[in-house]
């Protein structure tokens, strides 16, 4: 018998190492991956093999870059949103399933509740950053991300809310265990739509109108440097993790896999979907350009809003069919 506190010990080192690697891997496949689609080699020189350390090199580069705080900025507000930034996702973490028979940090019976809660918080970090910066570019980036963020936490919640009825439960490690192949086809609606508003969510291209580099600088993080910066950067990264692990647990079936390997290498078939998601966040960067801000809340609005909507409310007349 395990003594509770060497598994609480246990449980939060297993999230804090997901939390410090994971993100690292998605970046230096996003170097790799984005350089081969555009015709590049990407980094090599940094680590012995293709570049492999580059991100590494990149953390210890941002280490040691000054420290800069603007004269006119809120000392404390804009020292503190890029920490903030990062602890919404290092939560979610926690409750992401990464196979069965309890291998997860902890295990809730209202976990999806409890993620869509926690998720919504990066909007304040952004906030924060924008307002106490006392930068014009900043607070239009500001501006932008919190109507961009906003307007697509419906349909993100909405997409979110047909798989949990499907289901039958808000935990995720229930929705896995209810999952069925065939759901790929039931629920591709809103699999899609969690999946575009979840880039939203994480301001990636081509809903990247809150950094927009060539209109804004850089958008909210304009007056960052050092290793400030890099905890937003940091924070980008983990956002993709935690999009593609929710889209893998919601509606790719989590450890479920085939040649009924489920219990042995769940947690593989896990790491597996994740990394495959993260790899079509990389390729819809470098597919698609931005957006105008029209064309976004168009988008939110008059497409996903009404498909998720349309798409709960199938899920209702199916369960309703089905118990009759």
């Amino acid at each position: 018998m395990i003594p509770v506190w060497l598994d609480v010990a246990i449980r939060v080192v297993g999230v804090v190492v997901a939390f410090l690697t994971l993100p690292l891997v998605v970046g230096q496949a996003e170097h790799k991956v984005m350089a081969h689609m555009q015709g590049r080699l990407g980094p090599m020189y940094a680590g012995a093999f293709h570049g492999w350390a580059q991100l590494v090199a990149d953390g210890v580069k941002f280490v040691q870059k000054e420290d800069i705080t603007p004269r006119a900025a809120d000392r404390a507000v804009f020292r503190l949103a890029p920490v903030i930034s990062l602890l919404p996702y290092l939560i979610v973490l926690l409750v992401i399933p990464l196979g069965p028979n309890g291998l997860v940090a902890q295990k809730l019976d209202i976990g999806l509740f409890f993620v869509l809660a926690v998720v919504g918080v990066g909007v304040v970090a952004v906030l924060m950053a924008a307002w106490s910066s006392a930068n014009k570019y900043a607070l239009l980036g500001g501006l932008r991300a919190a109507a961009q963020l906003l307007g697509y936490e419906l349909p993100f919640i909405l997409s979110a809310l047909s798989v949990a009825m499907a289901a039958g439960t808000l935990s995720l490690s229930g929705i896995v265990e209810a999952w069925r192949p065939w759901w790929l086809l039931w629920q591709l609606p809103a699999m899609l739509v969690f999946f575009t508003a979840g880039l939203a969510e994480i301001r990636r291209p081509p809903f990247d109108m809150p950094i927009a580099d060539s209109e804004l600088v850089f958008g909210y993080m304009t007056e960052y440097t050092g290793l400030r910066f890099a905890f937003f950067l940091l924070a980008e990264y983990v956002g993709i993790v935690v999009i593609a692990a929710l889209t893998t647990v919601l509606f790719l079936g989590g450890w479920k896999g085939p040649f009924g390997l489920d219990a042995e290498l769940g947690w593989l078939w896990t790491l597996i979907k994740i990394f495959a998601v993260s790899f079509v966040v990389i390729w819809v960067r470098v597919s698609y350009p931005r957006l105008r801000e029209d064309q976004l809340q168009r988008i939110c609005w008059l497409i996903l809003v009404p498909a998720a909507l349309a798409q709960l409310v199938l899920t209702a007349a199916v369960k309703v069919a089905a118990a009759n």
